[in-house]
């Protein structure tokens, strides 16, 4: 569960993470990057495309900085993965409302 969520800082379970991350039902993976900074690709999630998660919701950061690759989005679709892309606050809220119900993966990006 997300307690809370601020520019550079979540609190999941009550313990408190300060890098980027992709929280998993079962596990999180914390200081989660990217091979090019502000930019999303298939290289950089392939953990969670091999996870299989109904849906996948990625925080692209407080201001909306970082950008999902085009042919990301199409990959996810072709493998009957939703996506939901939203600035990290508003991904946050999309995930408690729906991680207790379907199998959800987060990949928030917690600054910018």
């Amino acid at each position: 569960m997300i307690n809370s969520y601020s520019f550079g800082t979540i609190t999941i379970d009550n313990k408190k993470f300060t890098k980027d991350l992709i929280i998993y039902p079962d596990h999180i993976t914390s200081n989660w990057r990217r091979k090019t900074g502000h930019f999303l690709t298939e290289d950089d999630i392939t953990e969670v495309i091999n996870y299989k998660p109904e849906v996948l919701i990625i925080g692209t950061g407080a201001s909306g900085l970082m950008k999902v690759d085009d042919n990301l989005k199409e990959k996810l679709k072709a493998l009957g993965i939703e996506v939901v892309i939203k600035k990290t606050a508003d991904a946050v809220n999309e995930y408690s409302i729906i991680y207790k119900d379907r199998k959800v993966v987060a990949a928030l990006h917690l600054t910018c």
